[in-house]
């Protein structure tokens, strides 16, 4: 009876270490800086005729902090106009701390800058929305992002430029 496997809880054996099986960890998430403004409350708050222009930019930066870890900030920049009449602003840098063991090198970079703004994005797509809301406007939930093609355009970018993506 010793011997036999010990159920992990999702009706299987439990998985035995392995030295050479690549891994990707969270080990810390925090919001590192959040700005949200109203600039022209209370009037801004008064019913619209028109919806507004929502404009979002995305950032990705990294930085290895050990051999196996990496600081991985998410940077998301918005504002709500309608015309030149802006409702609302935000700005939100949520980063992690990430661990990766066991990933060749070649796909170190884009398991950093793609896969880890991924498990990013939902907490701070919440953020955003729970700061936009409690600024008394209906929640923003920025529809999901694209790290691969934002990933592929960085590198596009870079490569245009004579740099190394």
């Amino acid at each position: 009876m010793a011997d036999s496997p010990v159920p992990n809880g999702n009706g299987g054996a439990a998985a035995q270490p392995d030295d050479f099986t690549p891994t990707l960890n969270a080990l810390a998430q925090y919001a590192k800086d959040l700005s949200f403004e109203n600039p022209n409350a209370p009037r801004s708050l008064q019913p619209q005729q028109q919806g507004p222009q929502i404009n979002i930019q995305v950032n990705v930066n990294a930085r290895q902090l050990a051999d196996e870890d990496f600081e991985v900030d998410l940077r998301l920049e918005g504002d709500a106009k309608i015309g030149t009449e802006v409702l609302f602003a935000f700005e939100l840098t949520y980063s992690g701390i990430f661990r990766l063991r066991n990933i060749p090198q070649d796909q170190m970079h884009p398991a950093v800058m793609i896969e880890c703004p991924r498990l990013l994005f939902p907490f701070a797509r919440q953020i955003i929305a729970d700061a936009v809301r409690n600024g008394g406007f209906p929640p923003l939930y920025i529809d999901p992002i694209d790290f691969v093609g934002l990933y592929r355009q960085k590198a596009a970018e870079a490569q245009a430029q004579g740099g190394i993506a």
